[in-house]
């Protein structure tokens, strides 16, 4: 069957009570059956819509001769002259009164804003506590009320309606007999409900029939796309925003993430806009999932990645701070969940984003305050449960611990797209910085590019030092580059230099004397000199404390720190490399300094590892796992104390093994230790390039020859 609908089969004219007439037929005549036999009911829908629904209610029940009556909280005609004025609330109070202890006989009491009388941020109103006794006092009145999509009704209210309905926007099979002949001309002549139900989705018929009959253009067009634009700027939110961010030319590397996004979601989507079968229509959109977790390290991009997807399918955006959401008010922190979810259908096609989504949906049994995050998860899965399947409405969750997301949130059905957006690798960095090289026009050559992509492996110096480069980092290097052109007043090339002086100017660096300078550059000469031995590729070696707390540092290639496998012999490889170091301050100085701990300290952890964990401590301790299985480093507490004192010697042996290897192969290379020495305390930093040609050709070099 397809999907388009011929101009003589749409109405030639349509009124606001035709309309809803024409969209919730069903709903409300169900809602005057159940009325008819006694039953109160509760219509939801937004407060434009109220008036028309039960005037359509009213209409039916008439036919029955069952009679409403109305409370609005207006004064009737004889009450204008009076001398007492009262408010809305007020007024809807009194004839509220007057309805319960004054009915003799049966009909249907209207409540079209009893949301207003019931609703507060402390829970019960003062109003509601007088209500709720009014609402149960006399059993005979059969209730209809209406209530905001944005607002929740205390238990107590809800439990006096046995029937809701809920007339959130507009169902797809209904939106071809709310669209007049001459309002589907604005779209072309191939009129298609589906492309037109992606943007109105979850406008209520009254307001949809404001927007199309205010629309404007010529009859016919080529392209619809006036058309859609101006739906799309009547429906935006306040909080809502469409950006435009290309997700091919604004973010730079990430190819594989690029890749299964587009795979996954985007291409799916854009295969949906062209079919014309309903019933490959339906198929398709159950392939599409509403839930997604962007997750990875601080910086990454997450938000950014949500923000492209949006662009790429026209969506309008929100993004909400998960702590924000939270509330000391009972029942306000789902309220805002409600709220944030009824203008993002409004605003359809959208996203919802909730970054830091851990902050309130982590594992159940892991909550320490309140235990309205458990409440709030709750109305999470609810809200979305409530989506049509045809609705253009995504939500995004980003968190940086995935592990400690609720399991009921990852599962199938709900959050089920999951998009590891980890640190930038090698590649990807260069792709963002020739990004940020364009759009602040730095001018760098491919010298300055490549020395900042090889500077921007290492853990950021500053009070961030210990974390990896990720996109924020490289958009914050930019800019402070881009900030040094501009006090220079420059319009040349950006340089090697200005690179690291973007880096390094503002560290408060440690003065080292000469004698100073001497030691930490042989400790990292002889950490250099092991690593050379191993062929493992070397970038940088640096008398520098451009990193926080260290005064030098040998870089390794990230291919070689990131190696997914390892043997045993290059574990114990890592191992005599750590000790280099302070070997080589004991070979060249005759004395052991303070500046091994840290390299003591990732020896002990692999040996352990290899010991503890992998069954490699030899045939002494055997291939056994002796390490708890959560990988933490403690062992398993069932050891006996001569157990442990077994993997201690064992773990002390592999490190004074490692040790005496290190001396030994120092001892064969003292020359170039102090080659390496000499020139690291005037040049202060080796390059990969430079260090090849001090190696020699007797020796093996980095790979790496940049």
């Amino acid at each position: 069957m397809s999907v388009l609908v011929r101009e003589n089969e749409l109405p030639e004219e349509l009124t606001p009570e035709g309309a809803v007439e024409a969209a919730y037929a069903a709903e409300l005549a169900e809602v005057a059956s159940k009325l008819l036999r006694g039953l109160p009911a509760l219509i939801e829908c937004d407060k434009d819509l109220a008036p028309y629904a039960f005037v359509n209610v009213r209409n039916r029940l008439k036919a029955s001769g069952l009679r409403c009556v109305y409370l609005d909280g207006r004064p009737k005609q004889e009450e204008k002259t009076g001398a007492v004025q009262q408010g809305l609330i007020g007024g809807m109070i009194a004839q509220l009164r007057d309805a319960v202890r004054g009915a003799v006989e049966r009909g249907v009491v209207v409540l079209p804003h009893l949301d207003l009388l019931t609703t507060g941020q402390t829970g019960l109103t003062s109003e509601a506590r007088e209500v709720i006794p009014l609402l149960y006092e006399n059993p005979e009145i059969v209730w209809l009320g209406f209530k905001d999509p944005s607002f929740a009704l205390p238990r107590v209210i809800e439990n006096l309606f046995p029937y809701r309905v809920s007339l959130v926007g507009i169902r797809l099979e209904r939106l071809r007999h709310l669209v007049t002949r001459r309002e589907s001309r604005k779209f072309g002549r191939d009129f298609n409900p589906r492309a037109l139900y992606k943007y109105v989705s979850g406008i209520n018929a009254v307001r949809l029939r404001k927007l199309l009959s205010t629309l404007e253009g010529e009859d016919y067009p080529a392209k619809p796309s006036s058309a859609y634009r101006q739906l799309r700027q009547a429906t935006l939110g306040a909080t809502m925003e469409v950006p435009n961010i290309s997700l091919a030319d604004d973010i730079g590397g990430y190819s594989r993430v690029k890749e299964r996004l587009n795979a996954e979601i985007l291409d799916v989507l854009a295969q949906k806009d062209l079919l014309t079968s309903e019933d490959e229509l339906r198929a398709t959109e159950e392939l599409i999932p509403k839930g997604m977790i962007f997750w990875g390290p601080p910086g990454t991009g997450k938000t950014l990645f949500a923000k492209a997807m949006a662009s790429e399918i026209g969506a309008a955006i929100t993004v909400v701070s998960g702590p924000e959401l939270k509330s000391k008010w009972v029942g306000e922190s789902e309220d805002n969940l409600r709220q944030i979810f009824h203008r993002a259908r409004q605003s359809a096609p959208a996203i919802i984003v909730f970054d830091e989504l851990d902050s309130f949906a982590s594992a159940r049994g892991t909550y320490t305050g309140s235990g309205v995050e458990h409440s709030m998860v709750n109305q999470l899965l609810t809200e979305m449960d409530g989506f049509h399947r045809e609705e253009m409405v995504f939500v995004v969750g980003t968190t940086n611990f995935v592990e400690a997301l609720d399991p009921a949130l990852l599962r199938p059905g709900r959050f089920e797209f999951h998009l590891h957006i980890p640190y930038p690798d090698e590649d990807a960095r260069r792709e963002i910085l020739r990004i940020y090289d364009r759009k602040m026009r730095l001018q760098m050559t491919e010298e300055t590019l490549e020395h900042a992509v090889r500077r921007t492996d290492f853990v950021v110096p500053g009070a961030a030092a210990g974390t990896l480069f990720t996109g924020d980092h490289l958009n914050a290097l930019c800019r402070a580059i881009a900030r040094r052109r501009l006090r220079a007043e420059r319009t040349d090339e950006t340089t090697p230099d200005d690179v690291e002086q973007a880096l390094t100017e503002w560290v408060d660096k440690q003065k080292l004397s000469s004698a100073q300078e001497r030691v930490v550059a042989t400790h990292e000469a002889g950490h250099a000199v092991l690593a050379l031995a191993f062929d493992r590729p070397i970038v940088r070696i640096a008398l520098t404390d451009d990193v926080v707390g260290a005064l030098g540092y040998v870089r390794h290639s990230e291919n070689s720190d990131e190696r997914k496998v390892q043997t045993r012999a290059q574990m114990l490889e890592e191992i005599c490399i750590c000790l280099g170091g302070r070997e080589a301050e004991m070979l060249l100085l005759g004395d052991l300094y303070d500046g091994a701990t840290q390299d003591l300290h990732q020896a002990t952890l692999i040996a352990r590892y290899m010991v503890e964990v992998l069954g490699l401590g030899g045939e002494e301790i055997g291939p056994v796992r002796y390490r708890a299985l959560d990988n933490k480093p403690y062992r398993q507490p069932d050891l006996s104390p001569a157990q442990q004192e077994q993997l201690d010697r064992r773990v002390r042996a592999i490190i004074e093994e490692q040790r005496e290897r290190a001396a030994k192969m120092l001892g064969e290379r003292r020359a170039m230790i102090e080659a390496l020495r000499d020139i690291l305390v005037e040049k202060k930093v080796i390059e990969a390039k430079a260090l090849r040609s001090i190696v020699g050709a007797n020796d093996k070099p980095a790979r790496d020859d940049r």
